[in-house]
């Protein structure tokens, strides 16, 4: 459905941690703070993401994701039925192998739910009433990444696991409806990483959505750790099988890729509006806002105004803050120049 507003801005989840709250994470880890320190600290580091988006001039915001902790390692830790397992490498870069992985015990439960909800309620009570928001979350293949299936395991294969997920993220999306939530974004870097059939992957994810009536992105990158890429950075392979989700918006990232398949809407078949990543958040390079309304006209070349929304590559929790700061500035001023030449101004 095409947007109300021309060109809006948005983010893809996560904001960048500033460096007091890093500190403070170390000192929870040591044992050094209570459980109203803890709060506090989330809180303001909240309050915080809050107030930089708004600062920029971003549209439609995020709690920032502060909560979490690399993505999707809190989540595992509301779960029952996971053992973790020795990382596969300690020493040197912390990459891809160097994450916390788990190995199944019993049947995955979550009963306290995912606690979006709850970040949610959160946002809504410190964004003012006039501030569009939206709900993150991971998508259920992505919630099986970290999590080896063995044989003898109550699960089969991933797929199966992936299922029980889906359940668990509908119920969540729903609850978030029930809050007033009005639109939702799902986060699956994994259909470009794990192995497998992608209309496996794209069955998941329409399951997660079924019966949720709120407006639905679904934000597929290549995945951001150190600032790496982990998946083969292309989409084109994916359609036509992408066709079939059941979702209002796909969201691609662009920047970090020089502009490659900027084109991608023309895949689109008039289903999904577009979100374009033009903002490159691998990168300490400050584009300037002009060089960020070139990208948007080089996508506009290919996507009726009306269906498009701008945004960063992915989200910016792997850059220091002042820089994540900047680069929504700019994103704002360069889609306003766009924005001002669309309207003839």
């Amino acid at each position: 459905m095409p947007y109300e507003q021309l060109l809006p801005t948005t983010v893809i989840g996560s904001h960048a941690m500033p460096g007091w709250f890093w500190t403070a994470m170390e000192a929870e880890k040591r044992g050094e703070y209570g459980p109203t320190d803890i709060k506090e600290v989330y809180d303001d580091a909240v309050r915080l993401a809050i107030l930089d988006q708004k600062e920029a001039g971003i549209d439609t915001i995020t709690d920032g994701e502060m909560r979490r902790w690399y993505f999707v390692q809190t989540f595992y830790g509301r779960m029952e039925g996971l053992i973790e397992r020795p990382v596969l490498r300690q020493t040197g870069l912390y990459a891809y192998d160097s994450v916390p992985r788990y190995n199944l015990e019993d049947r995955v439960s979550i009963p306290t739910g995912l606690g979006i909800v709850e970040e949610f309620q959160f946002l809504k009570a410190n964004a003012g009433e006039e501030q569009r928001i939206k709900a993150c979350c991971p998508g259920p293949l992505t919630l099986t990444m970290h999590i080896q299936i063995r044989d003898g395991d109550p699960y089969k294969d991933r797929v199966e696991l992936g299922w029980e997920f889906a359940e668990v993220i509908n119920q969540e999306l729903k609850a978030l409806e029930e809050e007033g939530c009005t639109e939702v974004q799902l986060d699956e870097p994994s259909f470009g990483i794990i192995p497998g059939k992608l209309e496996d992957w794209v069955a998941l994810l329409n399951h997660a959505l079924d019966g949720v009536s709120v407006r639905k992105n679904l934000h597929i990158c290549f995945g951001n750790l150190g600032s790496r890429p982990r998946g083969k950075r292309r989409y084109d392979w994916m359609f036509p099988a992408l066709l079939d989700m059941n979702v209002d918006c796909l969201s691609m990232e662009f920047a970090n890729r020089e502009m490659i398949e900027h084109d991608i809407y023309s895949r689109f078949e008039g289903q999904f509006d577009f979100m374009a990543g033009v903002v490159d958040i691998k990168s300490f390079w400050q584009e300037p806002p002009e060089e960020i309304a070139d990208r948007i006209r080089q996508v506009l070349q290919h996507c009726p105004p009306e269906r498009l929304s701008i945004s960063p590559d992915c989200g910016f929790f792997q850059l220091p803050r002042w820089i994540c700061c900047l680069k929504l500035k700019n994103l704002v001023v360069g889609t306003r120049i766009v924005r001002a030449e669309l309207e003839g101004k």
